[in-house]
């Protein structure tokens, strides 16, 4: 059986390599530090978890709309306005199945065959081949220190003359951990507004900063396209729900696809989610854990050679260029990096080439997800590794 062409622009995650490599090594009684997998380590707080064992005891376990429930996106639209200052209409909130349904939906109602639409590179790969997979053209914008590893309005200006759909803002940014800029965000999206594009704002790592909130794309402008959920922040990552804010005109087209490609999100934890909102004390606790692992391995890495030219400010990455570590160590690129750094120290880590295509092979991703004790452990490793491989 022949299958779809266009699967052959997809690529897989590097990182499953990884994966499957430290699951192997973990049945061998291999004692592994996962500093790869971008996920909160905390359980899902107790309130969330009580309203889903309320839910399914009073058989809650239907269909919902294909929006999403009334009372889930009032409370979303209160979100809004007590975090940011913006009043939302809560029916212009869709909720769905995890941030990616919520892409899938966006993408699908904006690109056409040959659309070409901008991201940056670094960034979350799963953007790229959605876009692919509708037969657009994803064009990948290198970002670098100079721009915070974010797009401005000088980097997409030569793109636009060339036609763009539209363009996407990652802020906090995965995998750099960088923050947009306030100028450049309201640059960006008038720039691109202006060409009679949009621009997508994936927030999902909001709540997750540093010294410095990041900022909604709807306080630049109500056309913006935003994407969020509960995965992140919220730590409900197996829930798989988020949710998207559309301008008014685009809510038939999502809903339309949302009924043939996902029918809805999940009832069950539609209904758990409800409790999120009142769990910030947890959250807050969390987020300083996150911060101590962050100024402790920002240290650590820059002490053993790793390059880090801008201060995550967010999310739980640390985008690390390993260029100079390359040269001493003679390793070929990220991937073998990450390879050796396992199977000899046990530390599992990302490489950049899951990220982009500009400079892959000399960076790696952390993510400090994780305890304070194998943050720890695993620098102490790496540390090791290294010395050992220094020529």
């Amino acid at each position: 059986m022949d299958w779809a062409e266009k699967l052959d622009n997809i690529q897989p995650f590097y990182v499953m390599e990884v994966l499957r490599r430290a699951d192997e090594l973990s049945t061998q009684g291999r004692d592994i530090i996962h500093l790869e997998v971008g996920e909160p380590d905390f359980a899902t707080p107790e309130p969330i978890l009580a309203a889903a064992r309320k839910a399914l005891d009073m058989d809650q376990t239907k269909y919902s709309l294909a929006t999403g429930s009334k009372q889930l996106r009032e409370g979303i639209a209160r979100w809004y306005m007590s975090q940011y200052g913006v009043e939302v209409s809560p029916q212009r909130i869709v909720i769905t199945s995890g941030s990616s349904g919520a892409f899938m939906l966006a993408f699908g109602a904006l690109l056409n065959p040959g659309d070409r639409f901008a991201i940056s590179d670094p960034g979350y790969p799963c953007y790229s081949n959605m876009i692919q997979l509708l037969n657009a053209e994803p064009v990948r914008i290198p970002v670098g220190p100079l721009s915070n590893y974010q797009l401005n309005a000088a980097l997409l200006q030569p793109e636009l003359k060339k036609g763009l759909r539209g363009a996407l803002v990652t802020s906090p940014s995965n995998p750099t951990g960088t923050l947009i800029s306030e100028q450049d965000f309201s640059e960006v999206t008038t720039l691109i507004e202006n060409h009679g594009g949009l621009l997508i704002s994936d927030e999902i790592y909001h709540g997750i900063t540093y010294g410095q909130s990041a900022q909604t794309a709807l306080e630049f402008s109500d056309r913006a396209v935003v994407i969020n959920g509960f995965s992140k922040y919220f730590a409900m990552t197996g829930w798989r729900l988020g949710w998207m804010i559309v301008p008014e005109d685009a809510l038939g087209a999502v809903e339309m696809l949302q009924q043939n490609l996902f029918i809805s999100a999940s009832s069950i934890s539609q209904y758990a989610a409800m409790a999120a909102f009142e769990c910030g004390n947890v959250f807050q606790e969390q987020l300083e854990k996150y911060n101590k692992n962050r100024v402790f391995l920002l240290d650590a890495l820059t002490k053993s050679g790793f390059e880090i030219a801008v201060e995550p400010l967010g999310a739980f990455y640390i985008y690390a260029d390993i260029s100079r570590l390359l040269e001493q160590t003679g390793i070929a690129d990220s991937r073998q990096f990450c390879n050796m750094l396992l199977d000899e120290a046990g530390v599992g880590v990302t490489p950049g080439l899951d990220f982009g295509q500009h400079r892959p092979g000399e960076h790696l991703r952390f993510s400090y997800a994780t305890s304070f004790a194998n943050i720890q452990d695993g620098v102490a490793r790496i540390s090791e590794f290294i010395e050992k491989h220094i020529k």
